[in-house]
């Protein structure tokens, strides 16, 4: 299937406020998707929206030709891999990568189903595709910050998801662990059967070459949409952030200036 994911008109409001107005967006296979936009521009909503967490007010999305509301939503969560802070303080300080990454293939936290020989053999390969089988055996308590991530992706990747959504997953990283855990990213992002990345960001220079296209927010709305060339701009970032900023590009990466 060609569209991963289809979001048509999506409108949140909650009282008096309205957090998305008809949005509309749309993830194609072999595209990864980085989203940018200042506070309060409705990205942590689309977010719980993808994942289930927010109803809509109005719209729809659709996900691998499923539509939300008329198909089983615990089924289609499955498909959606998601790695952001929030899950970092439900996991028990005890329990080792290994489990965490398991608990993943039965959408659990604090692992209680026992693990089958085939669940454990896949564990070691996504943690060894993370970089960090040598972290099987070390309780969540004494990981590291970006150890932490990568264990959380390899855990989202249980699932088999044709989406995994990144939520700011470099914040907390000091400078050297962020530069490697976005070439994880990068190597992740280029493997042929891998699932759709989408990236939340405040940060331009965390866009990896591999990231394809770019959807930009704005007070709850789309501000620009398209591939990242036509998208990361300075036009473009200094309107929706309202104020000048200077997008530059050297070596397949950016960088954003000042005034």
């Amino acid at each position: 299937m060609r569209v991963i994911l289809e979001v048509s008109g999506l409108c949140v409001a909650r009282g008096d406020t309205t957090i998305l107005r008809g949005l509309d967006w749309r993830v194609a296979r072999g595209e990864h998707w980085v989203v940018l936009g200042p506070n309060g521009c409705g990205k942590t909503s689309l977010l719980k929206s993808l994942t289930g967490y927010l109803s809509p007010t109005a719209g729809a999305i659709t996900l691998l030709g499923k539509r939300y509301g008329e198909t089983d939503w615990r089924e289609l969560r499955l498909q959606v891999g998601i790695v952001m802070s929030a899950l970092q303080a439900s996991i028990p300080p005890a329990e080792v990568a290994m489990e965490t990454v398991v608990s993943g293939r039965y959408a659990q936290l604090d692992l209680w189903a026992r693990p089958t020989k085939a669940d454990i053999a896949e564990a070691r390969r996504l943690l060894r595709l993370a970089g960090c089988l040598y972290l099987a055996n070390r309780e969540w308590l004494f990981l590291s910050q970006g150890e932490r991530q990568r264990v959380l992706i390899a855990r989202a990747l249980m699932a088999r998801p044709r989406l995994l959504i990144l939520d700011e997953p470099c914040a907390g990283l000091d400078p050297v662990a962020r530069e490697e855990f976005l070439g994880f990213l990068e190597v992740l992002a280029r493997r042929r059967r891998g699932p759709a990345l989408v990236l939340v960001t405040h940060h331009v220079e965390e866009i990896m070459p591999a990231f394809t296209h770019a959807l930009v927010l704005c007070g709850g709305a789309v501000f620009a949409a398209g591939p990242k060339e036509k998208t990361v701009t300075t036009r473009i970032l200094s309107g929706a952030f309202g104020t000048r900023l200077t997008v530059r590009k050297g070596n397949g990466r950016y960088r954003l200036g000042g005034k």
